[in-house]
């Protein structure tokens, strides 16, 4: 069941490439601000970075994506792992996701 939200992480981006196009200004912003080149993506991730996202909020905010009971455990704990970490750490996850949008594999995007 571990794949399970694999899977639904996988499907995000699919999502945004069929169809969910961002908005003028998100597009403005996508200039400035290293993104997934997905709004959804970035935004999921972010809130998941994010100390001041409560596990409840963030359960709420992906709730379209969570399709079982085991799933969404299995969100809680991803979540609940974020929030035991140090800034520094939250930091590090943080510029390491930039990182990651900058490279070259994903820089196209």
């Amino acid at each position: 069941m571990k794949l399970l939200p694999v899977l639904v992480l996988t499907a995000l981006p699919f999502y945004c490439y069929a169809g969910v196009h961002a908005s003028g200004t998100e597009q403005l912003l996508h200039a400035f601000i290293p993104s997934s080149g997905c709004t959804l993506v970035t935004q999921v991730i972010n809130q998941a970075i994010d100390p001041q996202v409560s596990e409840k909020q963030y359960i709420e905010y992906i709730r379209e994506f969570i399709p079982d009971a085991e799933t969404e455990e299995s969100v809680k704990q991803a979540k609940q792992c974020f929030l035991q970490q140090s800034e520094e750490t939250l930091t590090n996850a943080q510029v390491m996701v930039e990182t990651i949008y900058n490279s070259v594999w994903c820089k196209p995007y």
